[in-house]
């Protein structure tokens, strides 16, 4: 969603919807939802509810007051295995919500060729509870928490079960069983975890702009993000965390755009733009509390172009194996 209007004057958007309401607040919601992308239910869930809030960490809105479920039932499922699929959908994304500090008090089901799981998520916020994706400045640093390749390591999971092992042998070129499987489980705990630290810290340490990266890859999410800055600037991607061995799937087994920053993600880390006085300080705390890192990947620099800001990756950007 590209931004639409300046909160002074309406309604705004990125990542979530803002809308004012009486008595000064702003609803803050969103909405998503997902097909199957691993074969544990439970886990699907948390994935599906991580993306769903995470739309909102990358505003900066870390208490949310509700969620609401979008769930679909597969009618090609005999009921006995329909029943647990979606009996374990269902609790991996109340799980999840619960971890997040927030209920899921409602929703839709329905009955769908394939199992599908997502939601709505919304908050009432102050001004100072949300943070506008439009006020990096020159100089700031460009900070990803989240490694990049989900996509391509949830593929090799994939290939290695379908009939036509074509692409799975070809993976098998470049890559060992063992390390598909370390890449698949790389994935899995990237996707199922909150962004929740990441929007608190934001605000601590006065975060400029943020977006999430999902389905357009890190250069088209810093390409929409870049486009809604106040000012005239550009960011330039200096360096690619990856999950392990993803580079080479990627240039082996076409067509991935990888290092070309366009392979979607799923559930992916937030893409941020901070005072690079205050960068060293974000990294270190974000690894203290959620155990992992998160990486310096680029920055904030004038703007080469006279009729809008953009968003590139550098010749041969560093590319860091998670």
């Amino acid at each position: 969603m590209q931004l639409l209007e300046g909160i002074g004057e309406g309604k705004i958007g990125m990542d979530c919807s803002i809308v004012p309401l009486r008595h000064g607040l702003f609803m803050v919601s969103t909405t998503d939802f997902f097909f199957p992308l691993v074969d544990d239910p439970y886990l699907q869930g948390r994935i599906g509810a991580c993306n769903v809030l995470s739309d909102m960490y990358a505003m900066g809105v870390h208490q949310i007051d509700n969620v609401l479920m979008i769930l679909a039932a597969s009618k090609h499922m005999e009921i006995a295995e329909r029943d647990i699929v979606t009996r374990k959908l269902i609790e991996g994304f109340n799980d999840t919500c619960k971890e997040a500090g927030v209920d899921c008090t409602g929703g839709q089901t329905v009955i769908n060729p394939w199992p599908m799981i997502g939601g709505t998520a919304m908050s009432a916020c102050a001004k100072g509870e949300f943070i506008e994706p439009v006020s990096a400045v020159i100089g700031d640093v460009l900070v990803l928490t989240k490694p990049l390749g989900t996509q391509i390591a949830v593929n090799l999971n994939e290939w290695r079960q379908l009939p036509d092992q074509t692409k799975w042998n070809k993976a098998l070129e470049v890559i060992t069983f063992q390390e598909a499987c370390y890449a698949f489980e790389a994935a899995h705990e990237s996707m199922a975890r909150l962004n929740k630290e990441g929007a608190i810290l934001m605000h601590k340490y006065s975060a400029h702009a943020c977006t999430d990266v999902t389905g357009f890859g890190i250069l088209g999410h810093a390409s929409n993000l870049v486009g809604n800055q106040h000012a005239r600037l550009d960011f330039e991607i200096t360096a690619l965390p990856i999950i392990a061995k993803m580079v080479e799937v990627a240039a082996h087994v076409p067509p991935f755009k990888l290092l070309q920053g366009l392979s979607p993600e799923t559930s992916g880390g937030l893409l941020i733009a901070l005072p690079p006085e205050n960068t060293e300080s974000f990294l270190s705390e974000i690894e203290a509390k959620t155990g992992k890192k998160a990486w310096i990947v680029g920055r904030v620099v004038p703007a080469q172009s006279t009729d809008k800001n953009q968003a590139r990756i550098i010749e041969n950007p560093t590319i860091i194996p998670v």
